[in-house]
């Protein structure tokens, strides 16, 4: 039956050169990695490595239960209380991943009586997190305030929530957050920002929302991700006391899904101590990411992807190949995970990588696209 049913739809993937595989890591491998997230090349760092193991010996490999139950440790509120300081917010609550954090604010602000305004390349997870709401969702153009504007101020529901990203994680161009939060302060709505690649990377490591001075307003929700800049996982929530308060008793991803393992919190926790102590680092992954972008002629990154577009999904995969034969592991994006359509390699821009390897790496991408392209 599975058989007729998915064969169809695995030979049309594969007919548009769409079809994804899994490609297995290894632990030592020594290739120039500019496809994955660790932002401030702290995965490996030793104090981040410690301090996850020193917790696995204290509190053993998992968190034992949902949040509510018994899986709430003080590493859990302490990785809380430290980040939300760190960028300005009265309070923030772990979930343990940050798609689970998108999908628990949004769907518990959601709902009828609740329109939700999407900019139209947020990521999946917010997408998804509006399927599920049951709210009425708008969809506008990419930062296009007008368009929200006109939304708002149409709108029959009492409450709102605009949603958009800090840094977009495709083009890595910045939201109008200025504008987006007054407008959202003008019609009474909520402004949520996904500060999944500005966490660490904008405002010298504290994000755009605290850069922009709109850190702490009461109108104005932030979600991050731990699993990039901070090399853990799992995701957070920040903003008033009273919307954490609200996710623990109305958040169906956090009172039903097992805690972040205390292992991972206090990974996060090291890493976040180390941004502290090394505010260079974010300066780092900016110019890494400028050299690569004038490397491949595509305008300068906001953030720390550069977006190098190609002339069809096959072209992207042969050249991210080309690439990783030659040693540098680079991301093939090709739709549906491109919000415009256009596939792209997504190169990852890491504070601590060398002069030489950077020079390599440029000339091999450069390389590579000429020969597909």
């Amino acid at each position: 039956m599975l058989e007729d049913w998915l064969a169809p739809k695995a030979a049309a993937l594969e007919a548009r050169g769409l079809t994804r595989r899994l490609c297995v890591r290894a632990a030592d491998d020594d290739l120039i990695d500019l496809a994955g997230n660790d932002y401030l090349g702290l995965t490996s760092d030793p104090r981040v490595v410690a301090a996850a193991a020193d917790a696995v010996r204290v509190w053993g490999t998992g968190s034992t239960a949902s949040r509510l139950v018994t899986g709430t440790t003080s590493l859990h509120e302490e990785l809380e209380s430290d980040l939300a300081a760190y960028v300005g917010q009265e309070s923030g609550l772990v979930f343990s991943s940050g798609y689970l954090a998108n999908l628990g604010v949004v769907t518990a602000l959601g709902g009828p009586g609740t329109v939700l305004i999407s900019d139209d390349h947020i990521h999946a997870s917010l997408v998804d997190a509006c399927r599920l709401s049951r709210s009425r969702v708008e969809v506008v153009p990419h930062n296009d305030v007008d368009a929200v504007a006109k939304v708002l101020a149409e709108r029959n529901e009492p409450h709102a929530v605009v949603m958009t990203e800090s840094v977009f994680s495709v083009l890595s161009d910045a939201a109008p957050l200025t504008s987006l939060a007054a407008v959202a302060a003008e019609y009474d709505a909520v402004l949520l920002v996904d500060e999944a690649h500005g966490l660490g990377v904008t405002g010298g490591g504290r994000g755009s929302v605290w850069a922009e001075g709109l850190a702490g307003l009461d109108h104005v929700i932030v979600t991050m991700t731990l699993s990039k800049a901070m090399a853990s996982q799992g995701g957070v929530v920040l903003g008033p006391r009273i919307l954490r308060e609200h996710l623990i008793n109305r958040s169906r991803p956090f009172i039903y899904d097992t805690g972040l393992n205390p292992a991972a919190c206090a990974a996060a926790l090291a890493a976040l101590q180390v941004l502290k102590d090394e505010p260079d680092r974010p300066d780092s992954i900016h110019a890494t990411a400028a050299r690569l972008a004038a490397a491949c002629g595509v305008p300068p990154a906001v953030g720390p992807v550069v977006s190098v577009p190609m002339p069809g999904p096959r072209e992207t995969v042969q050249a991210a190949d080309l690439c990783l034969a030659a040693g540098v592991r680079v991301g093939s994006f090709r739709p549906p995970s491109v919000p415009d359509g256009v596939s792209r390699l997504r190169l990852t821009a890491h504070a601590g990588l060398s002069d030489a390897d950077l020079e390599r790496a440029c000339a091999v991408i450069v390389d590579a696209i000429g020969q597909v392209s």
